[in-house]
């Protein structure tokens, strides 16, 4: 098996939860099966994720946002783990989008605005989040609570990223946990 290069983002600002203990299962077996593994957490991370004055101004970047845009760089591989609140990305993971996923940096809009470039094709992602209902319906009521993360977002810059939802999260065994950390782990191992 091929070893990759993969970037982990801890979408949580609170390493010492589910969401942090899935992220420590798929570094570990990554990098137990001689993957190359960076991680950054979010809730380690300085930067305002507030876009002040939409895009009418480009704010800089904060150093922290510099190294996650050279994480994403220097991956083949990209996987971000987070909870699922509201059917979407907590606000600080949403945040971090808003402000270091720009144009020219992640893609690029043609002149005429219909079509764009993507500057991050040759990667793969993978999104692993946890919510408090049963992902069926979930997806039913709501839509996959991963579309504008998965789609809007990494598949629009070019990373070909697939989506794992477990639930639901606070009255699951430990049992089902388990399967579920061997799920990561598997993916880990993997690259996927």
């Amino acid at each position: 098996m091929k070893t990759k290069k993969i970037f982990l983002l801890l979408g949580h600002t609170d390493p010492a939860t589910l969401s942090g203990a899935l992220a420590d299962a798929y570094e570990h077996a990554a990098a137990g099966a001689g993957h190359e593994v960076r991680r950054m957490n979010i809730g380690e991370m300085h930067f305002d994720p507030i876009l002040h004055e939409g895009y009418k101004t480009i704010q800089e970047l904060e150093p922290d946002l510099n190294d996650f845009l050279a994480n994403v760089r220097w991956a083949e591989h990209v996987v971000i783990v987070y909870p699922t609140w509201w059917s979407s990305m907590p606000a600080m993971l949403k945040g971090l989008f808003d402000r270091a996923w720009l144009p020219h940096l992640c893609f690029n809009f043609a002149d005429h605005g219909l079509t764009w470039k993507k500057l991050l094709t040759g990667r793969t992602g993978r999104i692993i989040t946890s919510a408090n209902t049963w992902p069926p319906l979930l997806r039913f009521m709501y839509g996959p609570p991963t579309i504008v993360l998965e789609l809007a977002l990494l598949r629009f810059a070019g990373i070909a990223a697939r989506s794992t939802v477990f639930g639901p999260s606070e009255r699951a065994s430990e049992r089902k946990k388990a399967r579920w950390f061997r799920t990561v782990a598997r993916l880990g191992r993997k690259a996927r």
